[in-house]
This record gives C-alpha cells, sequence and structure tokens, in this order.
C-alpha cells in the first residue's frame, strides 16, 4: 500500500468507524474555527492528547494495525501485515505534545518510574476498541512509545488457524507447556485463546502474572485471577512464589525471564498444576537450549530431567505474509513431549534429534515448521516463495513442494 493510498485508508477508516455524534478528526479541526497546521497545534485534528489517542486508536483498530509508533519530531507511524508507514495525513508530533500523551496513558506511580529509569512497560484500555500495552522509552533524550494493539475479542482458535494441539493442550491437569516465537509472533495471543478454552470448559482456579497484562479475562467456568507486575506483585519470582499459596489449578507466567522463575515453574509443575508460559526462541530445540543455558553446566543434567518429566509440549510460532495481500497468516511447529523426545530431552547427545521426531509425530498431533509450510502452500493461503523463504530445510520442502 503507497504512502498516499495509506493516508486515503485512514481517513476512510476514521469515517466509518466514527460513532454517532462524535467528530472525525477532520471535523473536530474544523469545529475549533482553527486553521490547524504542524506547527501551530499539538496535536493537529484533536483537541488534546486523550483525544488524540482515541481517534488513533480508533482508526488502527479499523485498519488492521498491529503496532503504533510515536515519536519526537515525527508523524505517527502503523505496523500493518508487518510493515510500518508513517501517516502522514497527521501532524508531526513535539516534544510538549509526546509529554501530555506520557501524562494521558500513565498514573503518577508510573511518571515517576519512568523519570527514574527513562522506560516503562505499562496497559491502558480504550473500552470497545480493545486494550493497548505501551512501552515509553527516551532515545536520544527524547520520548518515544510503541503501542500494540490487544483485540477486545478472545483470540477464536479456529478464525486464526492455530494449531489443533491447543485443545489438547487445554486438557492437561498437570505439567508445563510453552509458547515461543520472535517479538509479535502472537505469543501472548496463543496463550490467551488456550486460557479462554480452560475458562470456558473447566471449574478451575487460574492465576495469571504479566507484565504488563493484556487480554482481560472475565470467569466463566473457572475463577481468574490477573496479577500484574510492579502493581500487584513486585515481581515474576515474587508472584510465582506467592501463586503456589493460592490454590491454583493453572499458572500461567507471562515470560520465563529468570532463574528463579523458571525454577519455580518446574516446581509448580511438578507437585500437580499446569504452568503455561512464553520464550523468546525459534522452535522445540532452542527451547530446550535457551532454558538450559540459564544454568550453570554442573546443573543442567538435573534440569534435563526435570524438564523430561514435566514439559508437556512446545508450541513454536512465526507470522508470514499471506498470498492474498491481506496481513500474515501463522506458520506454527508443534512438540508433544512423548516418552521418546523425554529421552531425547535428557540425554544431551540425542536433543539433535527431536526435530526428526517432530515430522514422524504427526499421530502424537505434532507438526514441523516445514510441513505447516508446505500445508498452507497447498490451501493457497501462502506462496511458494515466502514457504521456501521460511523454510528450516529448503532442499527438503523444495522437494515436497514439486511433488504435491
Amino acid at each position: 500500500m503507497t504512502g498516499q493510498n495509506q493516508n486515503a485508508e485512514l481517513d476512510k477508516a476514521n469515517r466509518q468507524a466514527q460513532p454517532e455524534g462524535e467528530q472525525t478528526m477532520e471535523q473536530t479541526s474544523a469545529a475549533s474555527g482553527v486553521e490547524h497546521s504542524a506547527t501551530d497545534s499539538l496535536f493537529g485534528p484533536a483537541k488534546n492528547a486523550e483525544q488524540y489517542m482515541q481517534l488513533l486508536i480508533r482508526n488502527a483498530v479499523k485498519m488492521g494495525v498491529s503496532d503504533i509508533h510515536l515519536k519526537e519530531d515525527a508523524v505517527p507511524y502503523f505496523r500493518i501485515s508487518g510493515a510500518i508507514k508513517p501517516i502522514d495525513s497527521l501532524p508531526p508530533l513535539g516534544d510538549t505534545a509526546m509529554a501530555e500523551l506520557v501524562q494521558t496513558l500513565s498514573d503518577e506511580e508510573q511518571r515517576s518510574h519512568f523519570g527514574e529509569l527513562n522506560q516503562i512497560d505499562l496497559a491502558q484500555s480504550f473500552g470497545e476498541f480493545g486494550r493497548v500495552r505501551v512501552n515509553m522509552f527516551r532515545q536520544r533524550g527524547k520520548i518515544s512509545m510503541v503501542l500494540r494493539l490487544i483485540p477486545s475479542q478472545m483470540p477464536d482458535p479456529k478464525a486464526m488457524a492455530m494449531p489443533d494441539a491447543l485443545t489438547r493442550f487445554s486438557q492437561l491437569k498437570r505439567g508445563m507447556v510453552l509458547v515461543t516465537g520472535p517479538t509479535g509472533s502472537g505469543k501472548s495471543t496463543t496463550l490467551a485463546a488456550l486460557i479462554d478454552m480452560i475458562n470456558r470448559s473447566f471449574a478451575k482456579h487460574i492465576v495469571t502474572i504479566e507484565d504488563p497484562i493484556e487480554f482481560v479475562f472475565t470467569d466463566k467456568r473457572s475463577i481468574v485471577n490477573q496479577r500484574e507486575v510492579g502493581i500487584d506483585t513486585p515481581s515474576f519470582s515474587d508472584a510465582m512464589r506467592a501463586a503456589l499459596r493460592q490454590d491454583p489449578d493453572v499458572i500461567l507466567i507471562g515470560e520465563l525471564r529468570d532463574v528463579i522463575t523458571i525454577n519455580t515453574a518446574v516446581k509448580a509443575s511438578d507437585t500437580g498444576h499446569l504452568v503455561l508460559s512464553t520464550l523468546h526462541a525459534s522452535g522445540a530445540m532452542e527451547t530446550l537450549t535457551r532454558l538450559l543455558s540459564n544454568f550453570p553446566p554442573e546443573e543442567q543434567q538435573n534440569v534435563r530431567i526435570a524438564l523430561a518429566q514435566n514439559l508437556k509440549g512446545v508450541i513454536s510460532q512465526r507470522l508470514v505474509p499471506r498470498a492474498d495481500g491481506k496481513g500474515r497468516a501463522m506458520v506454527y511447529e508443534v512438540m508433544t513431549v512423548t516418552k521418546t523426545i523425554q529421552d531425547m530431552i535428557e540425554d544431551p547427545s540425542r536433543q539433535g534429534e527431536i526435530i526428526q521426531a517432530i515430522t514422524n509425530g504427526a499421530q502424537h498431533g505434532m507438526i514441523s515448521f516445514d510441513d505447516c509450510l508446505l500445508k498452507l502452500v497447498k490451501e493457497e493461503i501462502i506462496t511458494e516463495e515466502v514457504a521456501l523463504a521460511n523454510a528450516t530445510n529448503v532442499t527438503d520442502l523444495r522437494l515436497k513442494l514439486e511433488g504435491y
């Protein structure tokens, strides 16, 4: 989409998404009786920071934006289908405007932390348009922020073509399930879908520990308590230790960040709880490597044994361009920890065999990245070029594509 078309789409979305009786960006500017320019208005067509954010979020939701980038002396940027696009129909934001946005999006305590640390994570609700995860930071002494849009509706696994393994993992009574992938690959969305499945299907106590809280759950068959690091608890590790005294059935940890959290998570899964979490890793093999790398060499064999006994599954995911140009499709690898894979986790010399075990493990609900790519090509969701560009083994995938 060109920059000109992008801004036309912004204007169109603003008109279509406008609630009755509320002004559009253009109407707001006209109604003020002042011809705004980039130099005589802090927020262009909006009267103040709060209205600016409402208009920005409304348009972003309508246009399928995943992230909004704001920085001093620049126009807003939207990330759509993985690509960042400038919104030239809006004026650049000055230092005063960015300071007012900080004031609008954060409370006094958060602003104090931002002043001390020059960076902070928080979340804000925008009603029917959902929640926004905000990271504020300084670069070259100036304020910048990135806003990740979180849908107001719970994710639908079928509509989003998530792996069928989610249903199987939601039925587990104990153990650990990890969702891995790079930043922006939808890990939080997949975990939210998994929690929602449990919430709708079983009478359990679910405790989530997040930084910040993203999807907000309402009690259905389960009771859900959500704790935010920095507001409800000092840290992931403190919240994890406390969670074990809160009669949980399911514990969701936003991310396995340190040794204490990993150890407590493994202990929780070993004592009869289902633990769900995320990790920045590209696949099941790297997930194991990343977990083990947190521990000194003399402890790693014991960690391997604990993981072999308690890890039940790993879903690794990526997002790739769709063939129709309408956003991105999820590509995933699913590893179910069978007795064979348990042995491979315990034995360092056999860890390299895990990829082949996943490829051969369809009867256990497993699928490799390359087989998932092949499936999406057959369904005409992605092109062969995209599949090959994202393949783990390009030669093997090319042969499979030629064969079908």
